[in-house]
């Protein structure tokens, strides 16, 4: 197996570590602090393509690799996973499943706002009474000539203060969910399309999620993205490609917390030598950067798998549980390092470590991603 990063890939994690070092690094706190999103920063990300990494260079995009575009998002959230996480979450459940399963008269139409960044996206699956279960949605699509009426109550949406096109999912049977389960492109601004406040959460705090209502909203038949009663096929081949951007993320946010591990274990002197030279410390450091590099290539495993149109599923669960974990675990690790001053809003260590905790939750919790692997497994053992 060749492991080395081809030099289109060695290009493009240079040009994002340097975005990240010279437009994020200095207001990633201040942003943190005050849950507020950098549009300054969207603004100068659209012409380097950030939004449309997994767009087609036809609509705009730069039609990156997978392994390219895991790059960028560890890169991104090593300085700021609130940014990692719009980037990533734009591109793999919105970019991603618009591009593989739109018409070509819906590429056309919202790829190209996509792929510059003019529009953020967002992904609406979840509601009050459906998390893990995503069957046990409430969101209805009537039929009504042309159009679907549209009622939904959708939760925790990442991007969703900002968003403008949002796949959202509802059932246009709502006697038989599963049969009706279906997705459909809605656009920010359509009657009876409202954003709800924005969550006041842990970590990530400089990405605005929120709620989205849609009361009685029309939206046009045109708007389906695939068929109808797809759209559970469609949510899963998105949330799929969307582990390997949070394990990406997760990598980055890992990363973060071992350089700041790292440079205050060789600054902070105790015992008249510094805590680096101390054998606990050491070893708590070689844990951190071994558990670090073991979910980076397990991410880059399942990237490389997608990008060879491999059996993905469990792959991107693996390296999102895995790295999801790595992320809160050396995160922690970091903060004991750091002792008291880990615990202190002066030091980034408590950033990373707040941001850290999410990522094994969102796009799938850890219990699913087990749940998932477990399937895989079990199929593997009967081949």
């Amino acid at each position: 197996m060749d492991f080395t990063l081809s030099i289109q890939q060695k290009q493009v994690r240079r040009m994002a570590r340097q975005f990240a070092k010279t437009e994020l690094a200095d207001i990633a706190k201040e942003i943190d602090e005050e849950g507020r999103f950098p549009w300054e920063v969207v603004e100068k990300m659209g012409p380097l393509n950030f939004f449309g990494m997994q767009a087609p260079r036809k609509y705009g995009g730069a039609e990156l690799d997978t392994i390219s575009y895991c790059l960028v998002i560890e890169e991104i959230s090593r300085v700021c996973a609130a940014m990692g996480l719009t980037v990533a979450v734009h591109n793999s459940v919105v970019v991603y499943p618009l591009s593989r399963f739109g018409s070509d008269e819906q590429k056309a139409k919202f790829l190209p706002s996509l792929a510059s960044g003019e529009k953020i996206g967002a992904f609406c699956l979840t509601e009050p009474n459906a998390g893990s279960d995503a069957m046990a949605i409430e969101s209805t699509a009537i039929s009504e000539g042309d159009s679907y009426i549209v009622n939904a109550n959708k939760i925790f949406v990442t991007n969703g203060g900002v968003a403008d096109t949002l796949i959202i999912f509802a059932s246009v049977n709502p006697r038989d969910v599963k049969k009706g389960f279906s997705a459909l492109l809605v656009e920010r601004g359509t009657p009876g399309f409202e954003i709800g406040l924005l969550e006041n959460n842990c970590g990530v705090r400089a990405n605005p999620v929120s709620s989205i209502v849609l009361t009685d909203c029309r939206i046009p038949k045109t708007n389906l993205l695939g068929r109808e009663g797809e759209g559970f096929k469609i949510a899963m081949a998105a949330l799929d490609t969307g582990r390997i951007g949070i394990a990406a993320q997760a990598v980055g946010i890992g990363q973060a917390a071992l350089d700041a591990s790292l440079k205050y274990a060789k600054e902070r002197i105790q015992f008249r030598l510094p805590i680096a030279r101390q054998q606990a410390i050491q070893m708590m450091l070689a844990d951190m950067g071994t558990m670090v590099e073991a979910a980076r290539l397990l991410t880059l495993q399942a990237a490389h798998i997608r990008d060879q149109q491999g059996d993905l599923s469990g792959p991107s669960a693996m390296a999102k549980l895995f790295a999801a974990r790595t992320a809160s675990k050396v995160a922690s690790m970091g903060v004991q390092i750091h002792g008291g001053y880990g615990y202190s809003k002066d030091y980034p260590i408590e950033r990373y470590f707040r941001d850290a905790r999410v990522t094994e939750i969102y796009e799938g919790t850890n219990e699913i991603q087990q749940i998932v692997i477990a399937r895989e497994l079990l199929k593997r053992g009967e081949d």
